[in-house]
Order: C-alpha cells, then sequence, then structure tokens
C-alpha cells in the first residue's frame, strides 16, 4: 500500500480536470494512473501528450505493442503489462503475439524480434546501443526515425512504469483479467 492519493474528477487539482474528464469520456472511466498523476497536473499533461504523440508515430499497431509492452515487462510493471494487453486487444493486435511479450518469447517475425531487441537495448543500456545493434536494426528496415520513436515510447513508459511502482496503483477492474506478474 502507499500514500498516494488516487484522484477522481472531483478531487484532482483544478488543472487535471478536462483530461481526466476527457479520458472518462473516451474510456468510460478514469485509469488509475491517470487518477495518480493529476495530483502533478504537468505530469499528467506531459504523459498524455507523450502518448498520442507516440501512439501516431509510424509504428504500426504491433510494432507500438511491442515497443510498449517490451519496456512494461523490462521494467516489470504490475499495472502497465496488464493495461497494454487490454488496449492491445482493442487493437485487434494478434493475441499470441502479446501473449509472447508478455512471457518473454520469441516474436513472429524478424522485424518485430529486431524491434523488441532495440527497444530491450535502449532500456538496458540506457540510450548507449551499440553500433552493431543499431545496424541490425536498420538491416530490419527501421531507420533513424524509427529510434527517435524507441525514445519518444521509453519516454511515455517511464512515466507510467516508475509511477506505478512508487504508488503501487491498483490494476483497474477493466484490465484485472490480464493480470501479470514476471516469469
Amino acid at each position: 500500500m502507499s500514500n498516494f492519493k488516487i484522484h477522481t474528477i472531483e478531487s484532482a487539482p483544478a488543472e487535471s480536470k478536462t483530461i481526466l474528464e476527457g479520458a472518462k469520456k473516451q474510456m468510460g472511466v478514469v485509469p488509475g494512473l491517470f487518477g495518480v498523476l493529476s495530483e502533478s497536473p504537468n505530469t499528467l499533461k506531459a504523459y498524455t501528450q507523450l502518448h498520442q504523440l507516440f501512439s501516431t508515430s509510424s509504428f504500426d499497431d504491433e510494432e507500438l505493442t511491442v515497443v510498449w509492452q517490451t519496456i512494461n515487462v523490462e521494467h516489470e510493471c504490475h499495472y502497465c503489462v496488464p493495461a497494454h494487453t487490454g488496449i492491445a486487444h482493442s487493437m485487434k493486435v494478434d493475441p499470441a503475439l502479446t501473449e509472447a511479450l508478455r512471457n518473454g518469447e520469441p516474436m513472429p517475425t524478424e522485424k518485430l524480434q529486431a524491434l523488441q531487441d532495440f527497444t530491450l537495448s535502449m532500456v538496458r543500456d540506457r540510450g548507449n546501443v551499440s553500433q552493431q545493434q543499431t545496424q541490425a536494426f536498420f538491416d530490419a528496415g527501421y531507420g533513424q526515425q524509427q529510434i527517435l520513436e524507441v525514445i519518444l515510447g521509453l519516454s511515455q513508459k517511464v512515466i507510467s512504469n516508475y509511477v506505478n511502482h512508487a504508488a503501487k496503483t491498483p490494476v483497474d477492474p477493466m484490465f484485472e483479467q490480464f493480470a501479470w506478474t514476471k516469469k
């Protein structure tokens, strides 16, 4: 249990209310992560803007899922792995891909494997990715834009994963069916 407050629309700082209202309108609920983030309106705004920007990057839905879930699993985020499993289902991502990501299994294609490998290198090496790792990423068909977009996705996930660790954010009821712990 943590001492972090999970705000509702009514209890949130005024600067956070519009974002929370938009989330409730779009999703039917205010996700617990948003409730926690709303204590700091700027952090909530940064997270939601990074999410929007990454969601509209050059990556397709499978690739977005690979980046998000690779980071979530590596960071062992008890909240984001189930949430992004649900999000992947809503995006019609193949459940086999989602399960492979959750369970640390190989990716179904060489290109997605290269994306996962590069993303893991970014996380584990704190951005100090070797020339060999970068070349393997380029050889798989990705380029400089995608390197920058992996960093964008990582920026988004650092906010959510670290906040969820600090706040011990409970998994939202709509994602409880996708509960996860690292194997």
